[in-house]
C-alpha cells in the first residue's frame, strides 16, 4: 500500500508545480514520442511527467480515481466520446493513424514459414505462443478482436476468429501494447497482434495484413463497422459495444487540467513541421493537420480541420 500512496503523493506534487506538464500517453506512443518530449523540455524548461499505459486505463484514472492530467494522448480518439464526454472533455483532435499487424522475431517458431497467405494457420497451431492486449484496458486489445472477426469474413472461414482468439489465451494477455512487445522481444511469445508502429519501432518482423482487415484504411470504414465486440463499460459492472473503425489516435486537454498553458504550448510544439517529420521517422503516422471534434479546442490547433 505504501508505494501506491507515495506514487499518488508524487503525482500531486508534480501537478502543483507551475512549470510541469502531466501527460497520460498511450503505451504505443511512449517510445517514439520520448525524443519529442525531451526536446520540448530542453526548449521550454517545462518538466514533462508522463504516465504510459492503456488508453482505457487512462480514461478510468480520470473518471474513477479523479486524477486529472494536463494532456491526454490516446490510441483511440473514440475513447473521448465513449468514456470522457463533457464535463471531462469538450473537444478532442484526431492526430495519427495506425494499422494492425502480426509481429514476430527471427526466434519465433515457424518464423521462416509465416507469410500473408498462411499467418492464420500458423497462429492457430498448438506449438506457438501467441499474445494479445487486454481489450478492457487498451484499444489494441479490442481492435485485435475486431480484426479477427474481419479476417473470418475476408477469408470466408467459419470459426476462424474464435480459434485464433482461443490460441492467444489470457495468460498471454497484457494491459497494453508496450508490455506485450516486451514479451515478444524477450522470446516469451512467438507472435503478437500489434500495431505496425510498435512493430517497426521495436525492429520486429511483421506480417502485413490485407487492408480489408487491418483497420488501417479510412476508405473501408463502412466495412469495418460491420463487426463489433463488447468490453467493460464506463463504470464497474457495465459493458459497452465497440464497433470496427479505422484506427485514429486522439488528444485533448481535460476541462479541469491544472496546467492548460503548458499543455497548449506542447500542442503548438507538436504540430510544428519538424516535429511531425521527427515522429513520422519514428514510425508514428501523423496527420498533416489534426481533425477537431467538439467545441473549445485551443487556438494552437486552429490549422486543424473540423468535423
Amino acid at each position: 500500500m505504501a508505494p501506491r500512496v507515495a506514487g499518488g503523493f508524487l503525482f500531486l506534487m508534480l501537478a502543483a508545480l507551475a512549470d510541469t506538464l502531466v501527460i497520460f500517453i498511450a503505451a504505443s506512443l511512449t517510445k517514439p514520442m520520448q525524443p519529442a518530449l525531451d526536446t520540448f523540455t530542453a526548449r521550454t524548461a517545462i518538466v514533462v511527467q508522463r504516465e504510459s499505459g492503456g488508453s482505457l486505463e487512462h480514461a478510468r484514472k480520470i473518471t474513477e480515481l479523479h486524477r486529472i492530467p494536463d494532456l491526454l494522448l490516446l490510441a483511440d480518439a473514440d475513447v473521448f466520446p465513449r468514456l470522457l464526454p463533457p464535463p471531462f472533455t469538450t473537444w478532442f483532435a484526431e492526430f495519427a493513424r495506425n494499422r494492425m499487424v502480426v509481429a514476430y522475431t527471427p526466434k519465433s517458431k515457424r518464423a521462416s514459414d509465416i507469410n500473408p497467405s498462411n499467418w492464420y494457420d500458423i497462429l492457430r497451431a498448438k506449438d506457438v505462443e501467441v499474445g494479445r492486449t487486454d481489450p478492457d484496458a487498451a484499444p489494441a486489445g479490442y481492435r485485435t478482436l475486431l480484426m479477427l472477426q474481419l479476417a473470418e469474413r475476408h477469408y470466408r472461414k467459419g470459426g476462424l476468429a474464435k480459434s485464433l482468439e482461443e490460441n492467444a489465451p489470457k495468460r498471454n494477455m497484457r494491459a497494453n501494447a508496450a508490455e506485450l512487445a516486451a514479451l515478444l522481444a524477450a522470446g516469451e511469445l512467438d507472435y503478437i497482434y500489434e500495431y505496425q508502429s510498435v512493430a517497426e519501432s521495436n525492429g520486429f518482423r511483421f506480417v502485413q495484413l490485407p487492408a480489408e482487415i487491418d483497420l488501417g484504411d479510412p476508405s473501408r470504414a463502412a466495412a469495418y463497422r460491420q463487426v463489433t465486440t463488447t468490453i467493460r463499460g464506463s463504470s464497474p459492472g457495465t459493458t459497452m459495444t465497440v464497433r470496427g473503425e479505422p484506427i485514429l489516435y486522439g488528444m485533448s486537454i481535460p476541462t479541469a487540467a491544472p496546467h492548460t498553458a503548458a499543455a497548449r504550448r506542447f500542442l503548438d510544439f507538436l504540430m510544428k513541421p519538424e516535429v511531425l517529420r521527427q515522429l513520422r521517422a519514428a514510425h508514428v503516422d501523423m496527420l498533416d493537420h489534426p481533425i477537431i471534434v467538439g467545441a473549445g479546442a485551443p487556438p494552437e490547433l486552429a490549422r486543424g480541420a473540423r468535423r
